[in-house]
């Protein structure tokens, strides 16, 4: 039986341990997942980290299928969201302690079976 994803829990959970030690969550996305929506000119190597404390950000919402919020990034407002898929890992910014998520890789689809060439419509042999 197919379960869902648990990084949606577990990203709620760790971000209210951050929160309950008084330490900043960051969120770590990686911005190439399709449907992200982060401010492209802060991604570096890929990825964003998103400071998702809630003095940095407003409206956060940790949803079954995506993390979503209002944000500003040098003094402008953005709506971010990312797919869970993009979500790598949240970690405490003074300290590192957090958790990262495994990469569910999609494997490449094989690629189709080559089609024989035959010479002329198929025809029925005469077997005695």
């Amino acid at each position: 039986m197919a379960m869902t994803s648990s990084v949606p829990y577990l990203l709620r959970a760790i971000n209210e341990w951050i929160l309950d030690n008084n330490l900043t969550p960051y969120l770590i996305v990686d911005a190439a997942v399709k449907d992200t929506s982060v401010p492209l000119e802060y991604v570096k190597d890929g990825q964003i980290v998103l400071n998702i404390s809630p003095t940095a950000i407003r409206d956060l919402v940790v949803g079954d299928e995506f993390v979503a919020f209002s944000g500003r990034f040098g003094g402008v407002p953005h709506e971010i969201f990312a797919p869970i898929e993009s979500v790598m890992g949240i970690v405490a910014k003074e300290n590192g302690e957090g958790m990262w998520f495994p990469r569910e890789e999609v494997a490449p689809e094989p690629p189709p079976e080559p089609v024989k060439k035959t010479k002329g419509p198929p025809a029925l042999k005469v077997i005695k």
